[in-house]
């Protein structure tokens, strides 16, 4: 069983437990999910955008423990002051670390939210809405064609923004209308181990109509300028600037590095 087999298997668990506790019409209650959430797609295609994703994050399976004592708070005003296009806060708790109020305080700071999850289930739509998000993740590599089409129109038409995460060219065919956002992701999901060549090889066979996102692992910000010649609009970023005592001011620096390279 790989990673992601066991993370998967342990979110179906996860889930139906919290249909348990919350049901659906609670959650369409809930004060956030009646509010209109600010767009991650206006700010990418900003003229003056950095594309920038920073993300925030405690742990991962494959290198343990990122920064245990992280302040949610801190980090994300940080994040928002370096002038990044959006926020992406991982929620799950037993691989990731998550803690239960992290995407809660993360909801104070007026930038658009990503939700990093395993969305498998048309009940974690409704909870991304109901916490505040902007922007719900569907992996491709959990999901059916079809599943994705079902997931994505629900989030469409809650006002949530989709992005799609691919991770090999085999998944491009799971790509339909109802998302935002086409991220490549630079991980294997099976492996966890990293291969940049991998958003270079995956964009020269994307249309450049889709709104693209490059994923994981990256660390330079000479990577940016290349990217972006490819076809690249988002730069998802979260252990380069988490790993550091002060994320903030590492995705500071990195901005300004890569618009001095751009320059």
């Amino acid at each position: 069983m790989t990673i992601l087999d066991k993370i998967i298997a342990s979110k179906r668990l996860e889930v139906e437990e919290a249909k348990k506790v919350v049901s659906l019409a609670e959650l369409r209650k809930h004060i956030l999910y009646s509010a209109s959430p600010l767009s991650l797609k206006k700010n990418l295609l900003a003229a003056e955008s950095n594309g920038v994703i920073a993300e925030f994050k405690r742990r991962s399976p494959s290198k343990g423990m990122i920064h245990k004592n992280a302040d949610v708070s801190k980090i994300v005003n940080g994040y928002k002051k370096a002038g990044v296009a959006g926020v992406s806060v991982l929620t799950d708790q037993n691989f990731f670390g998550a803690q239960k109020t992290d995407f809660s305080i993360a909801t104070s700071v007026a930038v658009p939210l990503l939700r990093k999850e395993f969305i498998i289930d048309e009940y974690q739509v409704e909870e991304t809405k109901a916490m505040g998000a902007c922007v719900m993740l569907l992996i491709a590599a959990c999901l059916s064609k079809k599943e994705i089409q079902f997931l994505s129109a629900l989030a469409n038409n809650i006002g949530l923004e989709v992005l799609l995460e691919l991770h090999g060219e085999e998944e491009i065919e799971k790509i339909c209308d109802t998302v935002d956002f086409v991220g490549v992701n630079n991980r294997n999901l099976h492996t966890f181990e990293v291969d940049l060549k991998q958003t270079m090889h995956m964009g020269a066979m994307l249309s450049k109509d889709y709104l693209l996102i490059a994923e994981s692992g990256i660390t330079d910000p000479k990577s940016i300028a290349q990217f972006r010649d490819a076809g690249f609009k988002g730069f998802l970023i979260g252990e380069k600037f988490m790993k550091e005592n002060e994320p903030a001011q590492a995705c500071q620096n990195f901005i300004k590095r890569s618009q001095e390279i751009a320059d």
